[in-house]
């Protein structure tokens, strides 16, 4: 089914972002704001002046508050709200949801309590099967795409033709997406990156340096891959585009929120500092650490960046233990 009208729910820096790249690939876009002032701005003055501030967006791309108006003819619906309040806004929308619309989402999160993923979560509450329902995952800093500055990303689905029709309609001259039917190995690089990004952040509140970054990172990368293995992910997916792509943007730029989270707890900052400081940003990852930990529990997955990332949003771990602890673990071989 050719993908011509798409409903965008979240009008935050991603979901307008990625509305902005459909509109740009030809695709008509509705995208729904919670705020009337900001589906008035963007109706008004072209620019969402909340979260992109000096983007304009283009003349197919519209802006409503009415979730039902949004919905209405829609052949695809972009779930681009936060990952721990996607059931209770998707609980809400379900009575308005397309007969047979494909449902993609945007956030990268397990979901607290359940440990769920945001596809399982999707499935679950709009009662539709995970042949319906894709992920966007990769490397996809929302400012610099709304810059129009070149990327890649992953649409995944266990059904390709319904990633090939998402994978045209935003396909365009800064943005590529690819396609891959390993939902769980994106939706778990996209989840566990956020958790890295606030180690890396933190050791470069420390002070610390590229040789700490890579080391993170990697071995990052690594308990990403145990946790994958045991929900019988691919693993070649993690060493594309949703696994080390999105790791190394996450971890390593300014625009991260993750990262810049971790770096105000490494300079000494408290949680609730760090949360005031991001002026209402969600850092995704300081809710996620607390389920992909207890999955990965549940699973017997080691992971101690996790774990040492868990401690010091919850339970008052300081930075610098985190760090001497990773060091002085037990020896071994790296492929353990």
């Amino acid at each position: 089914m050719a993908v011509r009208r798409v409903a965008v729910l979240g009008a935050g820096s991603w979901g307008t972002a990625f509305a902005k790249v459909l509109a740009d690939s030809g695709t008509d876009v509705v995208l729904w704001a919670r705020r009337d002032e900001i589906a008035d701005s963007i109706t008004r003055e072209r620019i969402n002046t909340g979260y992109l501030p000096g983007v304009v967006l283009p003349d197919n791309l519209g802006a409503t508050s009415d979730a039902g108006l949004a919905l209405r003819g829609a052949d695809a619906v972009v779930l681009a709200v936060p990952s721990q309040t996607l059931r209770a806004n998707l609980s809400a929308w379900r009575p308005l949801l397309p007969s047979g619309a494909t449902l993609v989402s945007l956030a990268k999160g397990v979901e607290l309590g359940t440990l769920k993923r945001m596809s399982e979560v999707i499935g679950e509450v709009a009662g539709v099967p995970q042949s319906q329902v894709a992920v966007v995952s990769g490397p996809n800093l929302a400012k610099e795409i709304a810059a129009e500055q070149p990327t890649a990303t992953v649409i995944a689905c266990t059904d390709h033709d319904r990633a090939v029709d998402l994978q045209r309609a935003c396909s365009n001259g800064y943005f590529r997406p690819y396609t891959n039917t390993d939902v769980v190995g994106c939706e778990l690089g996209g989840a566990c990156k956020n958790v890295i990004a606030l180690a890396c952040g933190m050791a470069a509140g420390l002070g610390f340096g590229d040789n700490t970054m890579a080391s993170i990172i990697t071995r990052g990368l690594a308990e990403t891959a145990r946790l994958g293995a045991a929900l019988g992910a691919d693993p070649l997916t993690f060493a594309g585009l949703a696994g080390l792509g999105d790791l190394v943007a996450t971890c390593a730029s300014p625009l991260s929120r993750n990262r810049s989270f971790g770096e105000r707890l490494g300079r000494g900052e408290t949680l609730a500092q760090a949360q005031e400081a991001a002026h209402g940003q969600v850092a995704e990852g300081v809710k996620s650490c607390s389920s992909i930990r207890e999955l990965a529990r549940r699973l017997d997955v080691e992971m101690p960046i996790t774990d040492g990332v868990h401690g010091v949003c919850h339970d008052g771990l300081d930075p610098r233990a985190l760090g001497a602890a990773l060091i002085g673990r037990e020896r071994k071989a790296e492929r353990q």
